[in-house]
């Protein structure tokens, strides 16, 4: 993967880019969200989602407002879109999975914060909430962009572990260990679950998606530079 990266990042750069690629997540009380959607008299919720369906190139984008009742709803907003979707309007679409903030694949701008529905409570500060695709992508639909380009730059980068001299036909012969210190180093980058939020917040990306790999990409990259197992990599 790191030949084609002949350099490192600074620690402080280092930091810097986690920082925008691990925004910090809304601390969320269980109890007090629990009582909260535990009251017996509807809580009415307005939410204006972001529509686009390219079966009809008749219809422009629009946002289309839904209310929901959210004392009847789990506290997150993945939670009020699933409500939406089973009961309101079934052609809404997105992407979802894991609902544990883990596969990064319901990855939206929900109030101007690129986000993970399934992490973002859904807000009581403000009457209505606004949601939108990953900003600066091509949309296939609705709340889900497109990710073929971001794809074939993770592919390009080849993010895996390479070593000299050995082959395929030796794989489980052997066990690459790490020293403590060598095994720290990888901490902050392998976690990166690539929900691509950073990407659609990075203006080099916005307008050279096509040169610049992007933040996500960028990180992977220095994720199997920095591995001490890894042969590939150009000091």
């Amino acid at each position: 993967v790191s030949k084609y990266f002949g350099w490192a990042f600074s620690s402080t750069v280092r930091e810097n880019m986690l920082s925008i690629l691990r925004p910090s997540v809304k601390t969320v009380n269980p109890v007090l969200q629990s009582v909260r959607f535990l009251q017996k008299e509807k809580v009415m919720k307005k939410f204006l989602i972001y529509r686009y369906d390219p079966d009809k190139p008749a219809q422009k984008p629009r946002m289309q407002p839904y209310e929901v009742d959210v004392s009847d709803c789990g506290p997150m907003v993945l939670d009020a879109l699933i409500k939406i979707k089973n009961e309101q309007d079934p052609t809404l679409t997105f992407r979802r999975s894991c609902r544990e903030g883990i596969c990064g694949s319901c990855a939206m701008s929900m109030e101007g914060h690129n986000w993970l529905a399934c992490t973002r409570a859904i807000s009581k500060a403000s009457k209505v909430t606004k949601i939108y695709p990953l900003p600066h992508m091509y949309i296939v639909k609705d709340l889900v962009p497109d990710l073929n380009n971001l794809y074939a730059q993770y592919r390009w980068i080849e993010p895996y572990l390479k070593k000299k001299d050995f082959g395929d036909d030796k794989l489980g012969e052997k066990v690459f260990m790490q020293t403590i210190k060598q095994r720290e180093k990888v901490d902050g980058l392998y976690e990166c679950i690539l929900c691509f939020c950073c990407a659609g917040g990075c203006p080099s990306y916005w307008w050279n998606a096509d040169k610049y790999l992007g933040p996500a990409v960028l990180l992977q990259a220095y994720r199997w530079m920095i591995d001490s197992r890894d042969d590939a990599t150009y000091a």
